[in-house]
């Protein structure tokens, strides 16, 4: 980038490493010699009910449960389809019979869950125009998505695991339940604790 600064993209996590301190040794003028990771998102909604069409043909839809909007970025691996999997079926987001909030998840109460890949979820704007090159490319991301809904559906029950149309324009109804609506990025900072997580129930 021009004048030996670093243009860095609004991220999650950020951590030092060996090669980027041997990479600024070059350019003394560096004074933030990190590198930034970008992280799994997923957007979850409570839904009394959702759906996915495309071409005005229903694809999938599910009753009271989840839908789940996933964001794959260019820096993911296999561990953070397993943090966002084990989340998004143990969040306690739904009332237990006593209707006592949050108290079970969509595991305990046996409920469906709609997922639909999203890779919007890492535009970035460049004045008003929307760039997407922190989203994984449309060839890898096919099969990583593939791998996260069989993931899902190993540690859950696959029956009750439906999904849209990967790269297709797709039109999506969601009944936001609440409305609850909670984005989760997979944990990429090495600390061994849990991703960032934030809920609104407005």
């Amino acid at each position: 980038s021009k004048r030996g600064k670093f243009r860095i993209y609004k991220s999650e996590v950020k951590f030092f490493s060996p090669e980027a301190f041997l990479f600024c040794n070059n350019f003394k003028s560096f004074s933030t010699p990190y590198i930034t990771i970008y992280k799994m998102r997923a957007v979850i909604q409570r839904v009394t009910n959702a759906s996915v069409s495309v071409n005005n043909e229903l694809i999938s839809s599910i009753g009271k449960g989840l839908c789940v909007l996933i964001g794959i970025s260019r820096d993911d691996k296999p561990k953070d389809v397993e943090y966002i999997v084990r989340k998004i079926l143990n969040l306690r987001l739904f009332d237990d019979d006593e209707g006592r909030r949050w108290k079970k998840s969509v595991k305990d109460s046996n409920l469906e869950i709609l997922c639909v890949s999203q890779f919007t979820l890492y535009s970035i704007l460049k004045g008003n125009k929307l760039d997407f090159h922190l989203a994984m490319g449309p060839d890898d991301s096919k099969g990583f998505y593939e791998n996260f809904l069989e993931e899902l559906k190993k540690n859950y029950k696959s029956d009750l695991i439906k999904d849209g149309v990967f790269g297709a324009y797709m039109n999506v109804h969601i009944e936001n339940d609440g409305p609850i609506t909670v984005q989760l990025d997979s944990n990429r900072g090495g600390g061994g604790g849990d991703g960032t997580e934030g809920a609104s129930n407005k």
